[in-house]
């Protein structure tokens, strides 16, 4: 048996990802004896894959900027981001050898050797300074508090500590070890678990021209979610816009991409949160404007002139050039056009239907790819419940509770990141 059995510990983390990371270095700098247990073979499996394997760390505003992007629940994360924000993340990994860059347009931040590897060692050398002990392998099975202090328990024994900081993640990429262990031992201590559902995950959809445009991507996307009833039997594109932006129950502007079984891209992924929400998900549509800076009427005026200029091309010749050649196609097709009409041949009711093809693109929502595709957890630790001052539990002195279990969820952008490291940070300051 491991001598971490036989040790008295001031502090046991349970979770080596993000949050419980900065956690346990942090709780060890004030000279607590801290132990960090990971169930994996290495820590921080999730942020090696994140970012496509580049981390987006966090994002190029200030603290008011990551609290209005979590929305109503960011307002929790306050006293987190005054005590670890956006620019002392990026001088902590600064410190640490791993200078960051900012996306042009995006504002993303990523290590600039656009690495993921290189955030997780940067984290193991603050942790391996920072004197806590980190013993990988170890899955906890459960938590208990006994005598005014805690009891971990894993297969190998029990441990126990005066504090314990819970940061095992949610259930998104289960591939990594975030399989929602914690919900169970956190709902047993007497916490309300908000039920997990996946957030920025790609949305499944029935529509067989979806798949057959697979790999085909729009880079900037107007993306909004609304019931499918709505539009049934409007065949107006302005009608269908105008009930789309009445209607929508979210909607989001950036990259579209096609894929075999639906929609992805972050546009789609941000508003996925809503579709997982949704009680019946196939009832819903995303409908995609692929030219959001354009009006309809621009659109339909723009055809006109190029059908006029351009008479005997066939039709697909004179679409957007901004899109895709398959998408155009398509877009014929849904309208009810030969591809090899000739451009003077279109009337002034196909060239409207046409024109709506590109601001009101409806996509019949089926699903989305789950938790296995998910990037991040909705749901899970009612806020409530957790001392946003310190990371606390109202319920339990001595416990602790950060990142991805809270019920917190952020857009893409290096946001939900962000949280985790603060709220992480936070609740090392205080166990």
């Amino acid at each position: 048996m491991s001598d971490v059995y036989h040790d008295s510990w001031e502090v046991v983390v349970v979770g080596a990802g993000p949050a419980g990371l900065l956690a346990a270095a942090c709780a060890a700098e004030r000279g607590r004896r801290t132990l960090l247990l990971e169930k994996n073979r290495k820590a921080g499996v999730k942020i090696l894959i994140s970012g496509g394997t580049r981390c987006n760390l966090t994002h190029a505003t200030d603290a008011a900027g990551i609290i209005a992007a979590f929305g109503r629940p960011g307002r929790f994360l306050h006293s987190a981001l005054a005590a670890l924000g956006p620019r002392d993340v990026v001088a902590l990994f600064a410190a640490e050898g791993v200078p960051t860059v900012v996306e042009r347009d995006s504002g993303k931040v990523f290590p600039q050797s656009d690495r993921a590897l290189d955030v997780q060692q940067a984290l193991l050398r603050r942790l391996a300074r920072s004197s806590a002990r980190l013993q990988l392998g170890t899955p906890v099975q459960g938590i208990e508090r006994r005598d005014e202090r805690f009891v971990v328990a894993t297969a190998a024994g029990e441990l126990t500590a005066e504090s314990v900081i819970v940061t095992t993640g949610g259930r998104s990429y289960p591939g990594c070890g975030t399989t929602g262990d914690a919900y169970e031992w956190l709902a047993a201590l007497g916490h309300t678990i908000v039920a997990p559902r996946p957030a920025l995950v790609p949305v499944t959809s029935s529509a067989p021209w979806a798949a057959e445009l697979r790999g085909i991507s729009v880079q900037d996307t107007l993306v909004r979610v609304v019931p499918q009833a709505v539009l049934d039997g409007r065949a107006d594109p302005a009608e269908r816009l105008a009930v789309a932006r009445k209607k929508q129950l979210a909607e989001r502007r950036g990259a579209l991409l096609l894929t075999h079984f639906g929609l992805s891209g972050p546009a789609v992924m941000d508003v996925s949160r809503v579709i997982t929400a949704h009680p019946e998900p196939r009832t819903l549509a995303l409908v995609c404007d692929l030219l959001p800076d354009t009006t309809l009427d621009q659109v339909e005026d723009s055809l006109r002139q190029h059908c006029a200029g351009h008479g005997s091309r066939w039709l697909a010749h004179v679409l957007p050039p901004e899109l895709p050649q398959r998408l155009a196609d398509v877009a014929l097709e849904q309208c009810g056009l030969r591809r090899d009409l000739r451009a003077a041949e279109l009337d002034k009711r196909s060239r409207r239907r046409l024109a709506g093809a590109w601001n009101s693109l409806a996509v019949p929502v089926s699903g989305t790819r789950g938790f296995e595709k998910a990037e991040v957890t909705a749901g899970g630790v009612a806020l409530d419940e957790v001392d946003s001052r310190t990371m606390q539990s109202k319920r339990v002195p001595g416990l602790f509770i950060a990142g991805e279990l809270l019920d917190l969820d952020g857009p893409i952008g290096g946001y939900n990141f962000q949280a985790a490291f603060s709220t992480g940070w936070l609740a090392g300051q205080n166990a």
